[in-house]
């Protein structure tokens, strides 16, 4: 028979109770004991959810408190030494890795104050991870209470037969980096990881799994030769301990590694996802070994649309055909991480667009489903292939998808269009007679600190418990409030802090057509931190004005310049569901366009800087290089282009980046043209922006001085320390300086302490380059 599996499940359970319980730990108001409870019952809980579901396969060590990676950092004592020194109980020492941790000192400890790790985008989704820091002569031991091993023996003991998920070897050392002031090349460790590993399969063999998943995500990438020969000699080694190891590869195809995948015939499984590559299928197919199985990754992980069930039995009857059934297992495309928990929270969704969902938990069924029709015939599953058969016909034929009125627009853009009306050189000599700035000019990137107040109004507003003239009244003072604290600290560029907005992208994406949106269809991002991405169901066109009355408003009581904050039109599409009938080009056009309109109504209003953030460009670059790469970034930039070039030369164009690396699509970062491009960058190392040195970059850039993810406080001599090592690489000119993000997650007693320290940075320079002039 053909079995079903699933290669993670989402963490944060139904109603977010994860990150209820993770924030009350770390508020105090939550035990350890708890919170280890609550992280019990959850697992139970999803594990429960997919036996009920059918699922033969049900993994296990796919939970974390905080990030899959950081756990791993942590089982094979990785953990970096100023973490270490401060004898902290194992799971705030955990913490502090993702968060960073700051505590004044007392008359029985000493202070503690040490930043988090970094944190970058889990290949090219929105989910991120803390990245392995190592040392020069790193060591590794595995924990004496290995997490695999306790979860695998706790779903034992609940009546649930599991598959533990291992981050594999390969991949852990690749994801990772040298540690600062070290130069190890992280896969040269290699052969010290692998006893570890060694000891860690043996005894989940021991506990009783009798087959283990070990993701090597990496293999989709474009790999330098010594890491792809690491595979062969560490899995001559892995895959002869007795395990059964279902070797997993994800986001994208294999065959450019096809050699990697000849060389792994002793390994029991190899999982595929033929979601994004089914192209790949028969490759693969042709390189197992005679007796290895196939997991076949057919149920999308990434995305919210019902599985096409046709379809997806013909991939599968594909490799059933060639291999026999008992070599095939039917898997969901990546772990169901990214999607959210279960269809059957949303009770307000329209009736026709909701039946064209699936989430996690109706995604687990669609594989039980997917599995008994192949094994037992379409006969067994007669009522379900019908009715998926008629949701995929409705949605293909609804009028809710097209509107002609958005397409005969996209057909009259010219090519003048994407173009500013004068080069870089000729706009900021505008912009500085107009906005009058100083050297080192400070700003922040966009919202401020999104009080429990402000949510509470929002709620009220949102169940028509208060009406639109008070909840304005309400924003209003909030925007007050934030220019007048923008006031007393100093800052040289303003904000209005987006007191009325719920989301970057939810927010626009209530106020322009083609969307629809959930109550409950959370995603975790980072942490604790959670997403409801917007889902895209038509074509996207804006009806009126969306973020000009607060700007405009905010701009009449400031005596600085404010900046307009839009999301982009990458970022817009890459942070909802996209549509899944269209390619995705072509909506970054139908959202360039309804923002193009918005920049220009911004200015016409008398805002004069508009920052259009693109945060997700780099997290949609395609994972290897070549033409699809090529065209990615090509109609990417052309969209920000789109979005932005109806202004006049003297409004200056910022836009915004998260934690990046810049060389691998730095063309396109310049391409977009933007007049000043801040950058998160403050948990790396500033060697990063020697890109934009090596590239003679000549528009303005402001990296990051401090991380906004951690509650911690940088000290003003700490900022001070990062300028100072920025103006290495830039020149005073050109350098802005601002937080690393957004602080909407912050609170107010750290933003206003951090932003100090930052601005009296950012003076102290101003007047060493007046006394050096």
């Amino acid at each position: 028979m053909v079995q079903s599996s699933i290669l993670g499940f989402p963490r944060m359970g139904v109603n977010r109770d994860l990150k209820k319980a993770t924030e009350s730990y770390w508020a105090g108001n939550l035990s350890q004991k708890e919170l280890l409870a609550e992280g019990k019952r959850l697992r139970e809980a999803h594990w429960k959810l997919q036996k009920d579901a059918g699922v033969d396969i049900i993994p296990s060590n796919d939970f974390s408190y905080y990030d899959h990676v950081l756990d791993h950092i942590q089982l094979f004592g990785a953990t970096p030494p100023r973490y270490t020194q401060h004898n902290l109980d194992p799971i705030d020492e955990f913490f502090a890795m993702g968060r960073g941790h700051q505590k004044p000192q007392t008359d029985a400890k000493p202070a503690v104050d040490v930043p988090s790790l970094e944190m970058v985008k889990w290949f090219d989704s929105n989910y991120h991870y803390v990245k392995p820091t190592l040392q020069d002569g790193q060591k590794f031991k595995l924990n004496s209470n290995p997490k695999p091993v306790l979860e695998f023996l706790e779903a034992k003991e609940a009546g649930v037969v599991t598959r533990p998920v291992l981050l594999g070897p390969v991949s852990f050392l690749t994801l990772g980096k040298a540690d600062r002031g070290q130069s190890v090349d992280p896969i040269d460790l290699l052969q010290e990881l692998l006893p570890v590993y060694e000891e860690l399969l043996a005894k989940l063999k021991e506990a009783g799994a009798e087959t283990v998943q070990i993701d090597e995500p990496v293999l989709v990438f474009d790999l330098p030769p010594r890491v792809k020969n690491s595979f062969k000699p560490a899995y001559e080694r892995l895959g002869n301990l007795g395990n059964n190891l279902v070797f997993t590869t994800v986001f994208g195809d294999i065959v450019h590694n096809i050699d990697v995948l000849k060389s792994l015939q002793n390994l029991y499984a190899i999982h595929i996802d033929v979601v994004r590559n089914p192209e790949q299928l028969e490759t693969v197919i042709g390189a197992l070994g005679p007796k290895q199985t196939l997991s076949v990754g057919v149920v999308d992980g990434r995305n919210i649309w019902k599985t096409n069930f046709k379809k997806a039995i013909e991939k599968v009857e594909v490799a059933t055909q060639k291999l026999g059934k008992e070599r095939v297992l039917v898997a969901s495309s990546s772990s169901l991480l990214h999607t959210p928990h279960t269809l059957e929270s949303e009770k307000k969704l329209d009736a026709e667009v909701k039946d064209w969902f699936s989430f996690a938990v109706e995604k687990a069924k669609e594989l039980a489903v997917i599995a008994k029709a192949v094994t037992d015939g379409p006969a067994s599953v007669r009522d379900e292939l019908e009715a998926n058969a008629n949701s995929i016909q409705a949605r293909a034929t609804s009028k809710r998808t097209n509107d002609p009125k958005v397409k005969d627009r996209q057909a009259k853009i010219t090519e003048e269009m994407f173009n500013r009306k004068s080069p870089f050189p000729t706009r900021i000599s505008q912009q500085q007679a107009n906005l009058n700035l100083p050297m080192f000019p400070t700003t922040t990137i966009g919202s401020f600190p999104q009080t429990k107040e402000i949510r509470i109004h929002r709620n009220k507003f949102t169940k028509g418990e208060i009406t639109a003239e008070e909840y304005e009244k309400f924003i209003e003072k909030e925007i007050q409030d934030v220019v007048k604290i923008q006031e007393e600290l100093g800052l040289d560029v303003y904000v209005h802090g987006e007191p009325e907005r719920n989301d970057m992208v939810q927010y626009f994406g209530e106020r322009l057509t083609g969307y629809v949106f959930t109550t409950h269809a959370w995603v975790q991002s980072y942490g604790s931190r959670c997403v409801r991405p917007p889902i895209i169901v038509g074509d996207i066109s804006r009806p009126e004005a969306m973020t000009v009355k607060e700007s405009k408003y905010a701009a009449s009581i400031s005596n600085k310049p404010m900046k307009g904050m839009l999301t982009g039109p990458i970022t817009c599409l890459r942070w909802s569901f996209p549509r899944d009938d269209i390619h995705q080009s072509v909506q970054a056009q139908q959202l360039a366009l309804a923002l193009r309109d918005e920049v220009v109504d911004l200015e016409s209003a008398g805002i004069f800087v508009i920052q259009v953030d693109e945060p997700a460009l780099r997290e949609g670059l395609p994972l290897r290089t070549g033409l699809e790469r090529e065209n990615y970034l090509s109609w990417a930039v052309k969209s920000f282009r789109l979005a932005v070039a109806g202004v006049q030369d003297s409004t200056q164009i910022h836009s915004h980046f998260c934690y990046s690396e810049f060389q691998d699509f730095f063309s396109a970062i310049a391409a977009l043209d933007a007049d000043v491009l801040s950058i998160e960058n403050s948990k790396s190392d500033a060697k990063l922006l020697k890109v934009f040195v090596d590239e003679a970059y000549p528009r303005h850039i402001g990296p990051g001085v401090y991380d906004i993810h951690s509650p911690r406080i940088p000290s003003e001599q700490e900022v001070k320390d990062r300028i100072q090592e920025m103006l290495q690489y830039l020149s005073p000119d050109q350098l802005w300086i601002d937080p690393d993000c957004g602080l909407k997650t912050r609170q107010w007693k750290e933003t206003k302490a951090s932003l100090t320290n930052m601005v009296n940075a950012a003076k102290f320079f101003r007047q060493q380059h007046v006394k050096a002039n």
